[in-house]
């Protein structure tokens, strides 16, 4: 199980939430899975707001009726609004599952697509009706086996998206393209090149958003930390850039978020 509250903005709003790891024959297809449970009152809204990682979801949802949905990358901050009782099961894909999706990753930004996919739909939905102890487990492997089926074998330029998207979004030290492109010994065309047919953002947007996801939960789980300090400690020029990422990305500042939060 993957524990990690990073890319959502309130967990303590959040009903039931799990990560679980992929198998290691879908590892280089999933970065992990995430499931959230909810059983919200009779008239009442549960709203979660996400800022999501670089990256495209696909997703088994119980809601109107089920559906499965291939969620682009955002630039921004999302929300969902839970309603009664249900589910979802999604996967965190790796870039080298997308071009199986989304023949232009750039133009499915902000979008979430229904896929006809009724074989998978039923046997997640399946997994997740039982009463079995291990039904999220099961649930997520029938999701890992589609995306097998669906993606195919993983090429060489596929696993170099692979290596640049899990560079730029784990390793703080690395702030430029140019240092992921020293790490990785490739150009920085190649890797915008890969980034554009694998992910749909930039390097640089891609670096931004981890630091933005790090600011969000150091400022969230950190009351008392100074925010000018967290800006010097993650790579911003000062408090102003982190600021301006802040307003541009989740619509408010930091401090408005520590408030909030």
């Amino acid at each position: 199980m993957v524990q990690s509250s990073r890319g959502i903005l309130y967990p303590a709003r959040l009903p039931r939430f799990t990560r679980l790891a992929p198998a290691p024959e879908a590892a280089e297809l999933v970065r992990w899975f995430w499931v959230p449970e909810w059983d919200v009152e009779p008239g009442r809204v549960s709203r979660q707001h996400v800022v999501g990682h670089p990256g495209s979801n696909l997703v088994v949802e119980s809601r109107d009726g089920g559906f499965v949905g291939f969620a682009g990358p955002t630039t921004r901050r999302s929300h969902q609004d839970l309603t009664g009782r249900g589910w979802a099961v999604g996967a965190q894909l790796h870039p080298a599952a997308v071009p199986a999706f989304s023949a232009d990753p750039a133009a499915d930004r902000d979008r979430y697509r229904r896929l006809d996919e009724p074989a998978l739909l039923a046997e997640v939905t399946a997994a997740m009706t039982s009463p079995a102890a291990d039904r999220l487990e099961r649930a997520t492997a029938a999701l890992g086996r589609f995306l097998r089926r669906r993606v195919g074998p993983v090429g060489e330029q596929a696993r170099a998206a692979n290596a640049l998207v899990d560079l730029v979004t784990t390793d703080p030290a690395v702030v430029r393209l140019e240092d992921a492109a020293a790490r990785l010994a490739r150009s920085p065309r190649t890797l915008q090149r890969l980034a554009r047919r694998y992910v749909g953002l930039s390097p640089a947007a891609m670096i931004r958003r981890r630091r933005l996801q790090e600011a969000a939960e150091r400022i969230r789980t950190a009351p008392g930390a100074d925010l000018a300090a967290i800006a010097a400690d993650l790579g911003y020029a000062d408090h102003a850039h982190l600021a301006n990422d802040f307003r541009q990305v989740l619509g408010l500042s930091p401090s408005e978020y520590r408030r909030q939060a």
